[in-house]
């Protein structure tokens, strides 16, 4: 049980749930808003490309908490313990039973998903073997490699409506905002290991203003969802997250320890999963007439 658990943690099963309901979510509700709900629940194909993203995902976890094992035991020593139950052999074997998997549910959609995953689990390897540990380069391949699954979808259904263009660039800005943060928390096991990382290379202070403007370029694409696209009520969504981000950055310029910057992290982090769920919002009459 305890390697379950072990296991679980390394792969980081609640953020996979999490991305598996955001890539349904899209689908029903911007990328395929024509279609019935059920449609799009029971598409076979669909299914086998949301699975082989979660198997991708889960290993790219994987082969990330095997070159990050030093690092980890420094920066987040209670879960490292936990991550070790399981040897690094038996990860390495489920990491190629998961990508292997990937490319035989892609298979199933087209040979266009297959070379389609099998990049995206070169590019997974790639960032954590080499990388992660360069300023900038680091940072917008994590956060790229992050919103990949949905270009996956995006792909299947040929949607390309502008919004969904501004959606991912909300994303993205979010998803950046949050890989810096991550670094500021983790700079102490970075500069042991020699991690080239922003806050390593150029100080906290330059990271906080990189921050900030990100922060303020997050503004465009909420401006552009709130006043040129109809989101519906997903603009409350939208409204919530400016304030966030104004609490964000008045703790981020008084932040000097670890702790501060784990609540700056969770902060994102809940930005980013309560827009999974407000996607509902953009259509409320869907829940009770397309079902």
């Amino acid at each position: 049980m305890l390697k379950f658990f072990s296991m679980f943690s390394v792969v980081r099963g609640y953020n996979i749930l999490v991305v598996v309901i955001a890539q349904y979510l899209t689908s029903i509700y911007i990328l395929a808003p024509n279609k019935p709900a059920k449609t799009v629940l029971f598409d076979l194909n669909l299914l086998m490309l949301v699975l082989a993203s979660a198997a991708t995902i889960a290993g790219g976890y994987i082969i990330n908490n095997f070159y990050d094992s030093e690092k980890d035991r420094i920066n987040r020593p209670n879960k490292s313990r936990l991550d070790r139950l399981v040897s690094q052999n038996t990860k390495l074997s489920f990491y190629f039973v998961l990508n292997f998997s990937a490319v035989i549910m892609a298979s199933y959609v087209s040979f266009n998903a297959v070379v389609f995953f099998s990049a995206y689990i070169f590019g997974i390897w790639f960032y954590s073997h080499k990388l992660k540990k360069l300023p900038f380069l680091g940072n917008i391949t994590s956060a790229l490699l992050t919103i990949t699954p949905f270009f996956a979808i995006f792909l299947y259904f040929l949607n390309f409506d502008t919004v969904i263009f501004v959606h991912a660039i909300f994303l993205f800005f979010i998803i950046s905002m949050r890989e810096l943060t991550k670094d500021l928390e983790n700079i102490q096991g970075d500069i042991m290991l020699d991690y080239q990382t922003i806050p390593v290379k150029y100080g906290e202070r330059i990271t906080k203003i990189m921050l900030t403007l990100l922060s303020v370029f997050t503004l465009v694409p909420t401006y552009m969802l709130l006043y040129k696209f109809e989101v519906g009520y997903m603009y409350l969504y939208f409204y919530f997250s400016t304030v966030l981000l104004l609490l964000f950055l008045g703790i981020l310029w008084k932040s000097k320890r670890k702790m501060h910057y784990l609540v700056l992290h969770n902060i994102l982090k809940f930005i980013i999963v309560a827009g999974v769920f407000c996607i509902i919002l953009i259509d409320v009459s869907l829940v009770l007439n397309r079902i």
